[in-house]
């Protein structure tokens, strides 16, 4: 069954994280996209950890569904063939500094002459203007100075980065949304544009009421740890197992469920806990009598009392309890996908679900220039001769 941009031509010149995941989800959305890496090591994701017999699934992850060309953009040759490519994509991703593909003779006015239907998304760390637009940038370095790990960790110890590569993801997503919302645009209008994103806009749209909180109220959001910042109690309680359980009664209608769970009907007679003001001025009260209650009770226990209460609750699940898990249906939530030497690559799933345009995953990580000569021929019409000509045999790949 196709995809919903089944169709879409997609050339992905990306590396790392938020470009691929981008290019990703297209190709999830069954768009056909090239991943075209231009060294001999490939897309520096490939060298990193964790990796299984030398292959990083890292770089699995994030450019499932994609074929593999490679071409050198430093000769005349492999240069051209971009330009070819690009006559005929629909969308062109790109994650370099700023400046990059203008010094490789390809600056938006110049694609804009090759193939004026295309579309050109960019991420970058802090833009395309701007006095910091050509220092480089990571997710943590987003994080860091949009002050998004200012608000990260517990209240009294130092900023903390998220868990995982929160900036990287988002931007990624966000570069899809401007790609479809330009698609949309070009279905009226014939004409492409440019989709910019950056990680620095990404980490500061993370940022809640930070911003008009404290330009209106004059109020710098802090760290709260797992502590909910408007409702209490909401955070993490240790049971009698060890096992952490997170909870979320803060509001009016869900902390009378907790105390009846509790058995403990005084908490809502009790001034300090009758609104949910009160129980947010009052927390440090709040919080050992909650904590008194969840330490005495098994895991177990605790998530059936709760649950049968309608209380928001889960248990604070490590990576292999998560796996185990047969409530989260994870033959609907995984996939596996087959690779020529791995075996069987399992890795989450689509996270969007369509009913009748389905998103898949059909295939693994491609090798470097892996389908070139395919791609070249499908795309271009080239002939053997056409692709030998740009066979690169130090890599062992064939054109």
């Amino acid at each position: 069954m196709a995809g919903p941009i089944a169709g879409l031509k997609v050339l992905d010149l990306s590396r790392f994280i938020a470009g691929p995941y981008c290019a990703m989800m297209l190709a999830d959305m069954g768009a056909e996209v090239i991943k075209i890496e231009t060294s001999k090591s490939g897309d520096p994701g490939r060298s990193h950890p964790p990796a299984v017999d030398g292959e990083s699934l890292y770089h699995q992850v994030y450019n499932r569904n994609k074929s593999g060309l490679f071409l050198n953009l430093r000769s005349d040759s492999g240069k051209n063939a971009l330009r070819e490519l690009i006559i005929k994509a629909d969308i062109l991703v790109e994650n370099f500094r700023p400046g990059t593909l203008e010094n490789m003779g390809f600056s938006w006015p110049e694609l804009q002459r090759l193939n004026p239907r295309l579309i050109l998304a960019s991420i970058t760390g802090f833009g395309t203007e701007g006095p910091l637009k050509d220092r480089p940038c990571f997710d943590v370095i987003a994080q860091a100075m949009s002050g998004l790990m200012s608000i990260t960790g517990e209240a009294d110890g130092p900023p903390m980065r998220g868990g995982t590569f929160m900036t990287d993801y988002t931007s990624g997503m966000y570069a899809v949304i401007g790609i479809l919302a330009a698609l949309n645009v070009r279905n009226a209008t014939g004409r492409g544009q440019q989709v910019n994103v950056s990680l620095i806009d990404s980490a500061m749209s993370l940022l809640m009421t930070a911003i008009p909180e404290h330009l209106k109220l004059g109020r710098t959001m802090t760290r709260h740890g797992n502590r909910d910042r408007y409702g209490a109690p909401s955070s993490a309680y240790k049971t009698a197992d060890g096992d952490w359980v997170f909870i979320a009664a803060g509001n009016s209608l869900v902390f009378p469920r907790l105390v009846t769970a509790m058995e403990q009907p005084g908490l809502l007679r009790d001034t300090r806990f009758n609104t949910m003001e009160n129980r947010l001025a009052y927390f440090d009260d709040l919080e050992p009598l909650v904590a008194a209650w969840f330490v005495k009770q098994g895991t177990a226990k605790v998530l059936d009392v709760l649950t049968r209460a309608d209380v928001p609750c889960a248990r604070v699940n490590t990576i292999d309890q998560m796996l185990n898990n047969e409530d989260l249906e994870l033959e609907r939530r995984l996939v596996t996908v087959d690779h020529p030497r791995l075996g069987k690559v399992p890795m989450q799933g689509v996270t969007i679900h369509l009913s009748e345009t389905p998103l898949q995953v059909l295939r693994p990580a491609p090798e470097i220039g892996e389908h070139s000569r395919q791609v070249l021929q499908d795309w271009l019409g080239w002939s053997d001769k056409d692709c030998d000509s740009l066979a690169q045999p130090e890599l062992g790949v064939s054109a």
